[in-house]
């Protein structure tokens, strides 16, 4: 009986985390970024390596905010989920989580190809902070897991190459603005699953454009990819060429074989297919081929340290086995970004299946041997021909218009296709998708004018690009549009036109602390730090006295504020006034780990050096712990010079690191 592709929803129900509001303040600081490249490095790295590497690197995360409204406690939740079947494979995907395929499930085997995560636990490692481990991720935007990690995306059928039905997903990646289409299909038979991926530009100017496709697998697997070097990238932020699979003694290709976190990029000599597979000991595991477009290969580890371990249970829960990734880009590292040009788009098609492999060969210590008897299986599994064949044949499908809508994203497509009456066959912004956030914006675009908010409450998004920053300009100078506009010249390096933007907006406003939050941040980067610290302390105070209620968004704003405001505080010495911010904070505020941390350091620096130990004895879980940070280790080397405990052990690095 021929089991025909069927794409059907369903519900996934996992023990999750609630992701909580967002950040209600601009974020308006550069990244604290781990992948940036030392500068020793830069000599002699390839020429359109180098060039990529200084090709528009992300500084900020403006038009979006920063999610870290997430804890980690956990209750059972349903998920709303998408199954593609045929007789061979079941891929599960998550549209409201940025069409993670969470599941890849092999029929006649009865395998999992994935690392599939048993929890939906948000940590920091997205640009924009919120993001969870496991499945098949879809990076586009800048170096790091995309924004778009734990936010929905557009669902709908499509017509599939083969006359089926593909699923395809879409939405408008809003730090270089543009929009992208990922099309999910099973041909009937087939034990790959098919993804076609496009990318287009529809502005007048070139922009900057980064993608990874992300796959986590079980780390108990040798990894294998068509590179005899490689670029090791670690957390010490060095880029060194090294050996495949021989460095410093050790095998690197099998993840648990290195101490800290690291990247291998693989360097996949011009001309040889593209493809990257992880096969366990009994050559038995998954592998991802592309058209050459997707040139990179990449290898992340979280190593045998102890730093790397307390993350994999920190992503998940005790008892689970932990993951490695084995990725796909554009470029050859995740470092580079590359130019699309004004009115262009880049294409490709990808595929992940099952891979089986003579254990003895790919296991084996000739490297050479290990690759030629994976790329052979690959090759009779699911040919390179076939794989151009099946790009060929997609293409014209790419255009399609979507059938039933099985899943609805953001209004930011929707308002951008009004301003600028883009023509993106294929992947439809519909203006019934506009919502709340977008309302003021589209007011500011019919009108000219932005509209003053209905109440009181912590400002909305405010939109960046050029031609917003544009119409902000030529905009009435309202005190709510003199803040956008502040915003806007600030994200486009125009520091001192913010600041007088947001130093007119203050004397009508009836909401001073947005204004005196962001000038506070001004005088940070300008090194005045007791000006930062009067204007952090005026700020929280007018907060205080303008909030109407403890609901989320008040709260969220009472949180970010304040904790900006004792560290300004505590900079400047001023530990007194900090200390009384942190008594007007919330008391359930007060009890969540980050700001556990933040009254640790705020005892330590009223000299209550017992006191301080003793939040640290207590325990606490900073669930909003960025991706390298170090915060929590060097605060406790102040307390004395025990060994760090190892619930408080993150360390991606040598501790010795400088």
């Amino acid at each position: 009986m021929v089991v025909v592709t069927t794409i059907r929803r369903d519900v996934l129900t996992l023990p999750a985390a609630e992701l909580g509001p967002s950040n209600p303040l601009p974020p308006l600081r550069t990244l604290d970024e781990a992948h940036r490249i030392d500068d020793r490095d830069r000599v002699g790295l390839p020429g359109d390596m180098a060039r990529q590497i200084g090709y528009e690197p992300l500084r900020s995360v403006l038009p979006e905010r920063i999610r870290d409204g997430y804890g980690r406690e956990r209750t059972p939740r349903e998920l709303d989920a998408i199954v593609i079947e045929n007789d061979r494979l079941r891929a599960t995907v998550l549209p409201g989580y940025g069409g993670r395929v969470v599941s890849l499930f092999h029929k006649p085997t009865a395998t999992e190809l994935l690392y599939t995560n048993p929890v939906l636990q948000p940590a920091c490692f997205a640009l924009n902070g919120a993001w969870f481990s496991g499945g098949i991720e879809w990076n586009i935007g800048a170096t790091g897991h995309t924004t778009l990690s734990c936010s929905p995306v557009h669902a709908a059928r499509v017509p599939a190459p083969d006359g089926g039905e593909m699923l395809r997903l879409w939405e408008w990646e809003r730090l270089r603005d543009l929009p992208f289409q990922v099309d999910l299909w099973l041909p009937d038979g087939s034990d790959f699953l098919h993804v076609g991926v496009r990318v287009r530009n529809p502005h007048e100017r070139p922009a900057p454009l980064y993608w990874w496709s992300n796959i986590a697998v079980p780390e108990e697997r040798r990894v294998i990819a068509p590179a005899e070097e490689t670029w090791h990238f670690g957390y010490e932020r060095r880029l060194r060429r090294v050996p495949v699979p021989t460095h410093e003694g050790t095998d690197r290709t099998y993840p648990l074989n290195s101490t800290f976190p690291a990247d291998f990029f693989y360097e996949v000599p011009d001309g040889r297919r593209r493809w990257i597979a992880a096969v366990d000991a009994s050559g038995e595991g998954l592998v991802q081929t592309s058209t050459d477009v997707l040139r990179g290969r990449k290898l992340f580890v979280w190593g045998s340290g102890p730093g790397g371990r307390r993350w994999q249970e920190w992503l998940t829960e005790p008892g689970t086995g932990g993951y490695c990734e084995i990725q796909a880009g554009l470029a050859r590292t995740q470092l580079e970004h590359v130019r699309l040009e004004a009115g262009s788009e880049v294409s490709w098609l990808e595929a992940y299946g099952p891979l089986s492999v003579s254990a003895e060969r790919a296991h084996g210590a000739d490297w050479e041997a290990a690759r030629a008897e994976v790329e052979g299986r690959l090759e009779s599994a699911l040919s390179r021909e076939a794989v151009d064949a099946a790009y060929a044949a997609w293409l014209p499908h790419a255009d399609s218009a979507p059938g039933e809508v099985l899943a609805v994203g953001s209004g930011w497509g929707a308002l951008e296709v009004l301003r600028a009456a883009h023509k993106l066959p294929g992947t439809p912004f519909a203006e019934s998708t506009l919502g709340d956030d977008q309302e003021p914006w589209l007011e500011l675009l019919r009108s000219g004018a932005f509209p003053e908010p209905r109440r009181v409450g912590p400002p909305g998004e405010t939109l960046v690009a050029p031609h917003w920053r544009d119409m902000l300009e030529t905009a009435p100078a309202t005190p709510v549009a003199e803040y956008h506009l502040g915003v806007a010249q600030w994200h486009a390096g125009d520091v001192a036109q913010a600041v007088r933007s947001w130093e007119r907006a203050l004397g009508l406003a009836p909401s001073l602390w947005p204004l005196l939050r962001c000038l506070a941040v001004a005088d940070q980067e300008a090194g005045d730090d007791e000006r930062a610290a009067d204007r952090y302390a005026e700020a929280f105070d007018d907060l205080c006295r303008e909030r109407r209620d403890d609901g989320q968004w008040w709260t969220a704003a009472t949180a970010a504020l304040g904790r900006e405001a004792i560290d300004a505080l505590l900079t400047a010495r001023r530990t007194a006034e900090a200390r009384a911010v942190w008594e007007r904070l919330h008391p359930a505020t007060r009890e969540r780990g980050r700001f556990r941390l933040v009254e640790a350091e705020l005892l330590l620096a009223e000299g209550r050096r017992e006191d301080a130990r003793a939040v640290f004895d207590a325990g606490f879980e900073v669930a909003d712990l960025r991706e390298g940070a170090e915060t929590v280790d060097r605060l406790w080397s102040r307390l004395g010079d025990e060994p760090l405990p190892a619930r408080y052990d993150f360390r991606m690095r040598p501790p010795s690191t400088p």
